[in-house]
């Protein structure tokens, strides 16, 4: 079984996925990663204290340890767990984007349709390449209608969450200046 497999694995056991490690649930995959204030792989140990059952760590200085799989980038390797859980999910993907309206569109459309059918949804914002792959590890196997938000504030961004998402509709809601490049 190679390094996705067994990720996966553990993801569908524990169905939690946690890139904070104060907010970890027993069982569930903590991903360490770098943002520009502190450092993922510095709470590594934390996460495994807290019940994590595997910490994804890209720290090459690390010392191999029971729990932590190494990883080359764990943005990546988060991105790529939630491109195998999407395809492994029968759900139907809305995929919302514009640069306005987003987060509005999605909670009207979300609240529309949870009338009449099993949905998830976008938390909040969380639309970019972090949020975006958390949102699609939410998606449980009993949902038949998701709907994801996915914002862009550089080039070619839209087209690698959709890469991730896999939508089977979209939804611009209106494109301004600020995201002709997105």
């Amino acid at each position: 079984m190679d390094k996705m497999e067994t990720l996966y694995a553990a993801f569908l056991k524990s169905g939690s996925v946690s890139i904070d490690s104060r907010k970890i649930e027993k069982g569930s995959l903590f991903f360490a990663l770098k943002g520009e204030n502190t450092d993922g792989n510095k709470f590594v140990h934390k996460a495994l204290e807290a019940g994590a059952a595997f910490a994804v760590a890209d720290d090459p200085e690390m010392p191999e340890q029971k729990g932590v799989i190494k990883v080359e980038d764990s943005l990546a390797t988060l991105q790529e767990l939630a491109k195998m859980h999407r395809k492994n999910l029968k759900a139907k993907v809305i995929g919302i984007t514009g640069s306005n309206g987003k987060t509005t569109s999605k909670e009207l459309i979300s609240r529309v349709l949870a009338r009449k059918y099993k949905i998830a949804f976008t938390q909040g914002n969380l639309n970019n390449h972090i949020g975006v792959p958390l949102s699609i590890l939410k998606i449980s196997e009993e949902t038949e209608i998701a709907v994801i938000e996915m914002g862009a504030n550089h080039q070619g961004e839209i087209a690698a969450l959709s890469r991730i998402t896999q939508p089977h509709y979209g939804l611009i809601t209106n494109i301004g200046k600020a995201h002709l490049e997105g």
